[in-house]
């Protein structure tokens, strides 16, 4: 495995180590206060910058209760914005810049997280599309330990955005893609507003070659992928009109990252050394700790697992149906069962085998396996069905379907179980 290279490796020059502001406080601030180092990576973004600056260090100044620096990244811009930068360093105490001599998002993140001293790194776009209001929101859960990173998501429950129909489609799309093919519970990978303890970021760094805009997502599923706990803040979010970002040569370049990263965690290359997380322990010295309650437990499988089939087999009934006046029986059952299936696993992934360390890959093959005896099994029942009855209804050929599809339910039930998902985690990073 390849370290992160150091900062100055990779940077020009370090143009200010900018000194942490302290917290103006009331009352006496405790020993062990945590820091954080807000990194504004920027391109070209002389006009955008001072207002950026100016609104963030205002913020900052008016009560954040964590001592902090803000820190520029300026990767390889060709305009004044590395002046700029210089100039407001000067003005604005608690500023710092960092000049890299290659571009690339990702690579200023990679860089000048890797090198930082902070107990907290974050990181926000110079065009400030999110509101600052979810810093603090952001921050908090790493300083207190409860998560290892934190995200601001635009989709999210409580969400506030504003952006074009376009923009909304694609990035709904790509964050459905990450989470059919990866099976990640983090609803926004690339909303540009991100925080992470320097303590579980380094071992992540390492293992990240992206230099662009997928290094965020690629953070996320490694961080998800090695038990890390990520805390989601529903942010208010406004499109910047005049973005750089190209989204549809973004997205493209995404897809193929994503392949990348599929690859990575079959390979068990994605796997890294991260700080665990201590067992629970009781308030009172006396007091029994319980084993901690398992949704995996027997009983939440077969109710969820019932649920799901129910609501599947509804569900492939009711397409069947729809299909059936197109297409021959056979036809309307392969398509209806396969797309109730893909269905059918990702929600039995999600919820009755949650605690499962099967890959996403792993689940949707052995449920291939599975998809072929069923299509078997129901569509022998409704030829058959056929054959002892030619004039038979479009609807009571759906009630064989069904009941045939209830007793593949039950074995399809005992194969995941015993075979296709792996045991629970035993214990809690």
């Amino acid at each position: 495995m390849t370290p992160t290279p150091h900062l100055t490796e990779l940077a020009g020059r370090v143009e200010r180590p900018a000194p942490f502001q302290p917290v103006e406080r009331s009352f006496p601030a405790r020993a062990g206060t945590a820091t954080v180092d807000i990194v504004v990576p920027v391109h070209n973004e002389e006009r955008a910058l001072p207002g950026c600056l100016r609104t963030l260090h205002a913020r900052l100044s008016r009560g954040f209760p964590f001592a902090w620096r803000i820190t520029v990244a300026d990767n390889a811009s060709t305009d004044a914005t590395l002046a700029t930068a210089r100039r407001l360093a000067d003005e604005l105490p608690g500023v710092g810049v960092v000049h890299l001599d290659r571009k690339g998002r990702g690579l200023a993140l990679r860089t000048v997280w890797g090198a930082s001293d902070a107990d907290i790194v974050a990181y926000m776009d110079v065009d400030l599309s999110t509101g600052l209001d979810g810093l603090l929101p952001l921050v908090a859960p790493l300083a207190s330990g409860h998560s290892d990173l934190a995200i601001g998501s635009r989709l999210a429950s409580g969400a506030r955005t504003v952006r074009g129909p376009r923009r909304e489609f694609v990035s709904r799309c790509y964050n459905g893609i990450v989470r059919l093919t990866h099976g990640v519970r983090f609803t926004d990978a690339q909303c540009g507003f991100k925080a992470a303890r320097t303590e579980v970021l380094g071992p992540l760094l390492e293992v990240t070659r992206d230099d662009a805009w997928f290094f965020d997502t690629e953070l996320l599923l490694l961080a998800e992928h090695n038990g890390l706990r990520i805390h989601e803040v529903p942010v208010d979010w406004v499109e910047d009109v005049d973005t750089r970002v190209d989204v549809v040569s973004t997205a493209r370049e995404d897809l193929r990252g994503l392949w990348r990263m599929a690859r990575l965690k079959a390979s068990g290359e994605a796997r890294v050394e991260v700080p665990s997380r201590p067992e629970p322990a009781a308030e009172h010295p006396d007091a029994v700790l319980a084993p901690p309650a398992r949704r995996g437990a027997l009983s939440w499988e077969v109710g969820c697992f019932v649920a799901i089939g129910a609501v599947s087999t509804v569900g492939q009934a009711l397409l069947y149906w729809l299909l059936r006046g197109w297409w021959s029986p056979a036809l309307a059952n392969l398509i209806s069962l396969f797309a109730l299936t893909v269905l059918n696993t990702e929600a039995n992934r999600r919820l009755t085998f949650r605690h499962s360390t099967t890959a996403p890959a792993r689940a949707h093959l052995g449920a291939g396996g599975l998809f072929v005896l069923g299509y078997l099994v129901t569509s022998a029942a409704v030829l058959w069905f056929k054959w002892l009855d030619p004039g038979a209804s479009p609807a009571a050929e759906t009630a064989v379907l069904a009941t045939a599809s209830v007793a593949v339910t039950c074995v399809r039930f005992a194969v995941l179980r015993l075979a296709v998902f792996a045991a629970p985690r035993s214990r809690i990073r």
